[in-house]
């Protein structure tokens, strides 16, 4: 099944009750890199490692989120449904289960990202975010960085972080970044 994008509102509600689906050029036009694995599947192994290698991601591991696996569930989930942004790309692939990345678009109104089994999405750095699970209310995690872990979220506002600017200044420049890679 293919990535399910989609604007909410500011609660993470469907606008007017439904879910009107968006192309995912729309995550290309704010940096958002999108790629589709099977976690079963050896050939998959092949294409993350090519992936990895590519970007650099040095240092990968896992984040299990629901109820008894997570310590603090009610808590985290709370603080990652805060909006804020990091320093940092923030790559995540689904292994199990799905939630919802909500990212803000050009004229800050959310989109909604489902991610689910395979799927692997990049956010950019500088870009506001936030994460909650779907109605499965679990999903695991890899986690993967350029070098050591650095996970610092700085909740919104952030508009003097070189970061924050670096990154609307891309977006204001038409240069969104990178090619969208949908497999």
């Amino acid at each position: 099944m293919a990535l399910q994008v989609w604007m909410v509102g500011e609660n993470g509600e469907d606008l007017n009750n439904h879910r009107e689906l968006l192309p995912l050029s729309k995550l290309q036009e704010i940096g958002v890199l999108y790629w589709h694995l099977d976690p079963k599947k050896s050939e998959s192994e092949q294409e993350l490692a090519k992936i990895r290698k590519d970007k650099g991601y040095s240092y990968m591991d896992y984040l299990d989120i629901c109820p008894g696996k997570l310590a603090n569930f009610e808590e985290k989930l709370k603080n990652f449904f805060t909006e804020h942004m990091h320093a940092d790309e923030e790559i995540r692939y689904c292994l199990e289960g799905g939630g919802y990345f909500d990212v803000r678009d050009k004229d800050d109104k959310w989109v909604r990202i489902w991610i689910k089994e395979g799927d692997m999405i990049v956010l950019p750095a500088g870009i506001y975010h936030r994460f909650t699970l779907d109605a499965a209310n679990h999903v695991k995690l890899m986690r993967l960085f350029l070098g050591e872990p650095v996970w610092t979220a700085h909740n919104r506002p952030q508009e003097d972080h070189p970061v924050r600017q670096e990154y609307v200044k891309r977006l204001t420049d038409d240069n969104a970044g990178h090619a969208l890679a949908a497999h």
